[in-house]
């Protein structure tokens, strides 16, 4: 079922998740960070720099420095394409999962607040 916000209803919202996200002293990501996360999680597999790169428009270094980010917050985690050793296949965690699942809880929660 579609939602109707104005643009500053939609603000709003974000505005309501980003102060609870940081008042949560949950993994502070950028923009960015947030999303190449999402792809990976909620595109199917297999993800690589490579291929995150031209998604998001950017070079591979941009990506291997957010995964860098990621990966040490425990969101994410990469291994060599055993296929193609030139390639690293970025992975999903634990922690990544739970990560969104809450972060989508916390936009639903505050999307009925309004």
């Amino acid at each position: 079922m579609p939602v109707e916000l104005s643009p500053s209803q939609a603000l709003g919202l974000w505005h309501r998740v980003a102060l609870a996200q940081v008042d949560d002293n949950a993994p502070d990501l950028t923009l960015r960070q947030m999303a190449i996360l999402l792809q990976i999680y909620l595109v199917p597999p297999p993800h690589t720099v490579r291929g995150l790169a031209s998604v998001l428009g950017v070079t591979k270094p941009v990506i291997t420095r957010a995964l860098d980010s990621m990966g040490a917050m425990g969101l994410v985690d990469r291994e060599r394409d055993a296929k193609d050793r030139r390639n690293v296949v970025i992975k999903r965690t634990v922690a990544g999962a739970l990560y969104l699942e809450k972060f989508g809880d916390l936009i639903i929660d505050e999307a009925r607040k309004a």
